[in-house]
């Protein structure tokens, strides 16, 4: 069982989408916040960002944010955070996000969300480290891609064994009771197996 200290959220800052994904965000924010546990985003003010760490801080929960300087006027960099680590690149916010947290989670979102937690899946697959991935499913949000992980595990570009490395739940509860009881098969072989020679 992982006691986590700090969770990293991973979520858009996109204004205009629907206030039921907004809510879900702000329900993780509440969640995390109830069981002790804090939270590192990417330290944006405005859209499901804002929500989750809004909500959290209201709930007097701890919330660190990390932002490039190039990305702190274009995504509204919090101002009201436990803690803002202002970076140069995209690379060290990445980074940075992963090395102060104990698990990931992704809510809802875009190009940018969906690249971040399939990165640190694969560093968790690799052996970079151990650390659980889930996703938020909520009202549905990532049945597409839960099917498509499956197609490709089915297809043998997944192995079997690293299918489950990314868990998925509706409810922020359920889901952080699962990533605290990961299930994580062994890293990919440092190195290939030597091949007959002739």
């Amino acid at each position: 069982m992982i006691n986590f200290k700090r969770i990293c959220v991973y979520c858009g800052s996109s204004s205009g989408v629907a206030d039921h994904y907004l809510d879900a965000a702000r329900e993780m924010g509440r969640c995390l916040a109830g069981r002790g546990i804090a939270i590192v985003f990417g330290g944006g003010h405005v859209g499901m960002m804002g929500a989750v760490a809004d909500a959290a801080l209201e709930a007097d929960g701890e919330v660190f944010g990390v932002i490039p300087e190039q990305l702190k006027e274009l995504e509204l960099a919090h101002s009201g955070l436990t803690e803002l680590f202002v970076v140069d690149t995209m690379h060290e916010r990445k980074l940075k996000m992963a090395e102060l947290s104990d698990g990931f989670i992704a809510l809802p979102g875009g190009w940018g969300t969906i690249e971040e937690i399939f990165e640190v899946t694969t560093w968790t697959q690799l052996g970079y480290h151990r650390k659980p991935v889930g996703l938020l499913n909520a009202h549905g949000f990532y049945d597409g891609l839960m099917a498509f992980l499956t197609h490709a595990a089915d297809e043998g570009f997944i192995r079997a064994q690293h299918r489950r490395l990314i868990q998925a739940a509706t409810t922020p509860d359920e889901l952080i009771d699962q990533l605290g009881k990961p299930v994580l098969p062994p890293a990919l072989p440092k190195t290939r197996p030597s091949g007959p020679t002739s």
